[in-house]
């Protein structure tokens, strides 16, 4: 079987393809985690100018976008590239290029088509109208957890008879290390060690987590919380939040941006991974996290839930709740499950590997489906 992977947006014009490769490693992984399970796949990707990659088994065409300015001129570039790769199945990254995908759809005939939503939201109700028409060449859609694609289906921007994935977005290479050699590289201390991984704002919820932090400081004294960020539009309430609360002096260390690499230290060294997000399409600190055997606690939304096993790894606690985020932070550090028994559920579950099985079990049951209706 043979898939070919679009991705509709550009890298920037002066990256290189390993520089793509580089910054944008999902693009590559999910890609390799496919090839690995026995499918062969080709990936198409816009850019500023043509180049032609093979990396580690899969194809990589570079389509320059210089005469392709408008959505449908790009699904019809995009037709163009498939034309000589006879594929069985087109996987589109984003559900946001219906205009690309309905153009793209058209040109190359009867080829099952699935889109992957990558944090993705529906449109404004004017535009609806455009993507039910566009998704009419859609054979089925992937998120990483089912509920996700509820409002997508109640505003009638899928028929409701396509198939529906549940496959993880990406996965991580991390792995567990020795937590007393990330400790010494680190500087990490606590007990518990608590790592937060997100930009400081609205979304990520900063302050519900240092309140809950600030509850859960009495029945964990020795606790130490670790922020790294990127974007911080909050920074100003964070500080005035840690320095007006005692609970908290001392204890909050907010380290900023850090290189990827030393991210898996961090978590290495981390009895705790805490999330306060309200909404994510994915979660890749969390995967990250899980990938080391570092202990979720995160908020109660579709995908950690698909993440943990619905809480049975971790703790989920009511996005908004500092007092069920101090509980669960209690819970977690008395209750304390072996860094082997989260990598376990990792490899079970979360990995490359299992998302390369997804994907190829996904392709091929359309393919069959497909084959199916045209008999």
């Amino acid at each position: 079987m043979h898939v070919a992977q679009i991705n509709f947006i550009p890298p920037p014009a002066t990256w290189e393809p390993d520089e793509v490769f580089h910054h944008w490693p999902s693009l590559p992984d999910v890609a390799e985690a496919v090839h690995g399970s026995g499918t062969r796949v080709s990936v198409i990707q816009l850019a500023s100018r043509d180049a032609r990659v093979t990396r580690r088994g899969v194809d990589y065409r570079f389509a320059s976008i210089a005469q392709a300015h408008r959505p449908s001129e790009r699904g019809r570039l995009v037709a163009r590239c498939l034309e000589s790769l006879d594929v069985d199945v087109i996987h589109v990254n984003g559900l946001g290029f219906a205009d690309e995908t309905f153009a793209m759809a058209r040109q190359v005939g009867d080829i099952p088509v699935v889109l992957q939503d990558h944090a993705n939201r529906p449109p404004r109700w004017w535009r609806r109208g455009s993507w039910r028409r566009s998704h009419r060449v859609v054979s089925g859609v992937a998120f990483t957890a089912a509920e996700q694609a509820r409002p997508f289906f109640d505003a009638g921007l899928f028929d409701a008879s396509i198939p529906l994935f549940e496959i993880p977005e990406s996965s991580s290479r991390f792995t567990v290390g020795s937590r007393a050699q990330a400790r010494s590289e680190t500087g990490l201390h606590g007990d518990p060690c608590v790592l937060w991984v997100g930009h400081l704002n609205r979304n990520k919820d900063p302050l519900t987590m240092l309140d809950g932090v600030a509850q859960a400081v009495s029945r964990l004294p020795g606790l130490q919380l670790w922020c790294v960020f990127g974007n911080a539009p909050w920074m100003d309430e964070v500080r005035q939040r840690i320095e007006h609360d005692e609970r908290l002096a001392g204890r909050v260390h907010l380290m900023g941006k850090v290189d990827h690499a030393h991210v898996e230290r961090l978590m290495r060294a981390a009895d705790v991974y805490v999330s306060a997000s309200h909404v994510e399409g994915s979660g890749y600190a969390l995967l990250e996290a899980m990938a080391c055997g570092v202990m979720p606690v995160v908020t109660d939304i579709p995908s950690f839930r698909a993440f943990t096993a619905g809480g049975t790894v971790g703790q989920l606690w009511p996005r908004g709740d500092a007092s069920a985020l101090a509980a669960s932070l209690v819970h977690a550090a008395t209750n304390r499950v072996p860094r082997e028994h989260v990598r376990a559920h990792f490899d079970a579950a979360l990995s490359f590997d299992v998302v390369g099985r997804l994907w190829s079990r996904a392709y091929a049951q359309l393919v069959k489906r497909h084959l199916r209706r045209a008999s």
